[in-house]
Order: structure tokens, then C-alpha cells, then sequence
């Protein structure tokens, strides 16, 4: 199929010749039509990438080929996995031997004791010792401190992250389906809380309450974060409504529950987890900045954001370790989940486009190349066939 450079029009070809890109045709203003083989090469490649795959399947194949979501999903399990068994989490025993809240398992203002290559001054050799991450003037031990600050933080996103989810996407949803005064209603009451500051209010409610722990520092990020994915899922409502598989489920006598939560909302579930990993990653930062101003987990508790408190003033006295540790988990966890994000975005979009690299060309370009071969080897043994019976 070819398309007109005068007219606009769209003629058509013979299989042979769309397989092999005759680009030699001309119109009658003398310009030559440009060679749109490698567009043919690039389309059935991507047609063959996903051929006889599930839409399950399209995607993580797709995630798979975003390298740097890869290391970050395999770099954030690991510090999962990490702070989980070395001081137990739950029914997680673990194995390492100090308690992040025992006093006096180490001298006052111990020194790291990690070893890491190239590093540490010993060539290749890597040890955990004693004290990895080094010790306070009280005694704790600083790397089951920081696990715990991992563990804390942790839950907090994910109490964060599900709340936001769930509030998000049934007010989006709702407001994108039904629209008319019910959109108005809930659309304004987003607008309200957008203009909340989410650190000062969570402050607040904290104080009030009396309670400090991961549940309610949890629950009131949630509670006010959900802003931003409802105006998401509100937007992908008002395009997917007008689709003609919402039209078939009325016809057929489908509530409207069914229609939205059945058939609308699979479609628009990319743009619900992506946002999810992007809320979780803000929690953090956000969780970090109340404890560190005094509003959120509390001392005999820790988080990472409540041992940056607690050490803000290590850098000045010569014990840096004790607050650059957990501003690095920090940093990594955050990068991580936005990391993981973007991947997802990639693989649920499918505007988004993977280049193919030249080796595949390469082997798309040979298949093609058989395929009209032997389309024009037929086309000639069945001409000759016709010639011998004739």
C-alpha cells in the first residue's frame, strides 16, 4: 500500500511488492516516493515481538526491556530482603545478632567496622564485622537501627500507597463515568484538598491524636494523597466511556458498576499502578520530613527519616556514618520506585515505542526476504504449471 504524494490518495500493491519495498514508482510531478522499507521492517518486527503473547505478557516482556526499571525492581528487592531477615521482621527470624533497641552492644562512638573492596584500603576483601554501619554515644548498634528504619518506612508507603489507590481510583472513576453534577461535586472536593499541605496537616492530626506511630502516619499521607490519581483515572474514564465496548455492555444490560469496575477499569490500570509507585516514592520523602521535623514516628520506634533527626549534628562531631547510612537507603528507595515506574509507564503505554536494534532488523529483513522469495517462486512455478497445461 502506497500513498499518493499528489493526491493524498491511497493505492494499492501487490503482496510481492509491499514485502519488498518498491520505492522506484514516481507520480507525475517527477519526485521520487521515498523508500519506506525500513517503516515495513520496524512495523513487522513489532507485530512479530508480540505475536501469540497475552496482554500480561506484551507487558512484561516490555518492562523486561526497560534495563534500568530491571536493576532498580532487583535492587529494592534486595533491600527488602536485606532488612527483613537481618533483624526479623514478624514471623521472619533473623540473623544478626544485635537488637535495634538494646543500649551498650557496642563501645560509645564506634567506628564502622564494614569492609567494602577497593574501598576500605583492603584490596578485594569484603566483612561485615561487628558493628557495619558503626555505633552512637548511647551504644546502639547503627546498622540494626537503620534495618529498622527500612521496615518502618516501608509500611508506611504501603499503607500510603494502598489508601491512595483505592480513594483515588473510586472517585476518579466514579467522577469520569457519571459525570454531569456528581463530576462538579467531586472534582471541587479534589480541588479542596489539593490546597491542604500534606506534611502540615499530618503534623496535626499527629499532635491531636496523640499517636505517632507507622498506622496513623500511614493513614493520614493517604488520606491526602489521593488527589492527584483521581484527576488521572478521571481523565481516562472520560476518553474510555466513549468507547464502543461500553456501548456493547449497556446494550447487553450491564450495570453500571459492572461497566465501570469490569470493562473500563482493566483499561485504564497502567496509568493506576504507575501512579502508585510514584505516590509510594513521594511517601518516603514525606515521611522522612515529618520525622525529621518531630511529627512522625517516635522515639523508641525509629524510621529512617527519625534517625536523620537524631543525627543531624553527627556530621559536625566525626561520626558522618551515623546520618549519611540512612540518607543513602533513602535516596536508593526512592530512586528504585520512580525507577520502576517509569518501566511500567513504558510497558503499559503502548504508544511507547521500543527501537529495534539492527541485529533484529537484520533477521526481520531475512524472514521478509524468504517470505516474497517464495511468494514469487510460487507466482513462477504456477505460471509455468499453467503454461505445461495449456
Amino acid at each position: 500500500m502506497m500513498t499518493d504524494g499528489y493526491s493524498g490518495e491511497i493505492t494499492e500493491m501487490s503482496g510481492a511488492e509491499e514485502l519488498v519495498g518498491v520505492s522506484e514508482l514516481t507520480v507525475d510531478t517527477g519526485i521520487a516516493e521515498p523508500d519506506m522499507t525500513e517503516f515495513r521492517e520496524e512495523r513487522d518486527f513489532r507485530a512479530k515481538e508480540v505475536e501469540g503473547l497475552s496482554q500480561g505478557q506484551i507487558v512484561w516482556r516490555r518492562f523486561m526491556h526497560h534495563r534500568a526499571a530491571v536493576v532498580s525492581l532487583v535492587a529494592l528487592v534486595l533491600v527488602v530482603i536485606l532488612a527483613s531477615t537481618s533483624i526479623g521482621w514478624g514471623p521472619i527470624p533473623h540473623w544478626w545478632k544485635w537488637s535495634y533497641a538494646a543500649t551498650l552492644v557496642a563501645p560509645p562512638n564506634q567506628a564502622p567496622t564494614l569492609a567494602v573492596p577497593f574501598l576500605s584500603g583492603d584490596g578485594l576483601r569484603f566483612a561485615l564485622g561487628e558493628f557495619p554501619f558503626g555505633a552512637d554515644q548511647l551504644g546502639y548498634d547503627a546498622f540494626a537501627r537503620v534495618m529498622r528504619g527500612i521496615q518502618q518506612t516501608l509500611v508506611v508507603i504501603l499503607i500510603m500507597g494502598l489508601l491512595t489507590t483505592f480513594i483515588g481510583t473510586v472517585l476518579g472513576a466514579v467522577a469520569g463515568y457519571y459525570r454531569g453534577w456528581i463530576e462538579s461535586v467531586i472534582m471541587r472536593f479534589t480541588d479542596l484538598m489539593i490546597t491542604l499541605p500534606i506534611i502540615l496537616v499530618t503534623a496535626v492530626l499527629g499532635f491531636v491524636f496523640g499517636a505517632h506511630g507507622v498506622l496513623i502516619v500511614g493513614t493520614c499521607l493517604g488520606l491526602l494523597s489521593w488527589t492527584g490519581l483521581a484527576r488521572l483515572v478521571r481523565a481516562e474514564f472520560l476518553s474510555l466511556r466513549e468507547r464502543e465496548f461500553v456501548d456493547a455492555a449497556k446494550v447487553a444490560g450491564a450495570s453500571d458498576m459492572r461497566i465501570i469496575f469490569k470493562h473500563i477499569l482493566p483499561n485504564a490500570i497502567g496509568v493506576i499502578v504507575v501512579n502508585m509507585t510514584l505516590v509510594m516514592s513521594g511517601g518516603i520523602l514525606a515521611e522522612a520530613a515529618l520525622s525529621f521535623l518531630g511529627f512522625g514516628i517516635q522515639y523508641p520506634d525509629v524510621s529512617l527519616g527519625s534517625l536523620i533527626s537524631e543525627y543531624q549534628t553527627a556530621m559536625l562531631s566525626g561520626q558522618p556514618w551515623l546520618f549519611i547510612w540512612p540518607g543513602v537507603f533513602i535516596i536508593l528507595i526512592v530512586l528504585c520506585l520512580n525507577f520502576v515506574g517509569d518501566g511500567l509507564r513504558d510497558a503499559f503505554d503502548p504508544r511507547q515505542r521500543r527501537i529495534p536494534k539492527a541485529r533484529d532488523l537484520r533477521v526481520t529483513r531475512a524472514a521478509v526476504g524468504a517470505i516474497s522469495v517464495g511468494i514469487a517462486g510460487g507466482s513462477i512455478s504456477s505460471v509455468a504449471d499453467e503454461n505445461g497445461e495449456q
